[in-house]
């Protein structure tokens, strides 16, 4: 189960190293794409293809949202693969997008890892901290529907 966070830094060459926990979970073969909220979404290969069908089950290509979802998402993705000490590189188009400066959260979310810039990270978590008892009355209230 992926779950916790890490702290790491990033290299000038963009090399990370993933937190060996979650190299056990996923396997050698990671897939790293963008994702919502400025972050980035790290899988296995068994991860991805559940997340590819689960994107493709919208009624593949039918609405342009699907399609503009797929681009999103599918159209960034690079695979990676650990070197003997456990490090990725993170191609330069995702560090852009994500706001990669110098170091890295990663966040296990059961079945994905999100990575983020810590600072932006950090005002993230703070603005969830102040609205999460809302979101848990939410989900409860979904729940009993």
């Amino acid at each position: 189960m992926l779950i916790g966070q890490y702290e790491t830094s990033i290299s000038v060459k963009r090399r990370v190293a993933v937190p060996s926990k979650f190299r056990k979970i996923l396997g050698k073969k990671l897939i790293i794409a963008r994702f919502y909220e400025g972050c980035l979404v790290m899988v296995g290969a068994s991860g991805w293809d559940k997340l590819v069908t689960r994107l493709g089950s919208k009624s593949q290509t039918v609405t342009a949202s699907v399609r503009d979802t797929d681009r999103f998402i599918l159209g960034s993705a690079f695979e990676a693969e650990p070197d003997n000490q456990g490090r990725i590189i993170i191609p330069s188009v995702l560090t852009d997008y994500a706001s990669i400066k110098d170091k890295v959260i990663f966040i296990g979310l059961m079945d994905r890892v999100e990575i983020w810039d810590r600072d932006t990270w950090q005002t993230r978590e703070k603005e969830i901290g102040e609205y999460a008892g809302y979101l848990l009355e939410r989900i409860a209230k979904d729940h009993r529907s």
